[in-house]
């Protein structure tokens, strides 16, 4: 990768923190960061993610900031034509190949493991967003861990970013 390509992953991986620390959940950060190199504006990448926060509307599945990698690498890899099983392989092997490498840096991509809380669902309410929030929680590196796997794998397979 070329030190452009790398100043490029670090503006973006710093935008998806911003955006969680703004308030917005975890997947839907990890989306918006990337959603304009896909021709996505802000409010429609708000929309599709916002019910896979906290491991899919809280139910501390797979990690809203996996879930949100994953989006973008259906925009990056699209497998729009149902007979275009090389679309579907490419898009599918990007996420494994994603999944494990975040898996790889935290331990997990499942939100109660990497929360260290058993696997159920929660109450729908989200946590009050506060001091002891982002102290408590990893959710901040898992956004920019994602948000930074994301976009070297975007590096890597395009001449354009």
């Amino acid at each position: 990768m070329t030190a452009q390509q790398n100043k490029l992953i670090e503006v973006r991986t710093q935008k998806a923190i911003d955006f969680f620390e703004q308030g917005y959940n975890c997947s839907q950060s990890v989306l918006m960061a990337y959603a304009d190199l896909y021709g996505i504006d802000q409010e429609t990448a708000t929309k599709f993610a916002s019910s896979f926060g906290g491991g899919m509307g809280r139910l501390r599945e797979v990690c809203g900031a996996v879930s949100g990698m994953f989006m973008v690498l259906g925009l990056h890899y699209p497998a729009t034509d149902i007979t275009d099983k090389k679309a579907k392989t490419t898009n599918y092997q990007a996420v494994q190949r994603t999944a494990t490498e975040f898996k790889q840096e935290m331990g997990s991509y499942i939100c109660a493991d990497l929360l260290k809380i058993k696997r159920q669902p929660e109450e729908a309410t989200p946590s009050e967003r506060n001091t002891r929030y982002y102290a408590l929680r990893p959710c901040s590196r898992c956004v920019a861990m994602a948000a930074e796997i994301v976009g070297t794998e975007i590096a890597k397979s395009s001449d354009t970013f």
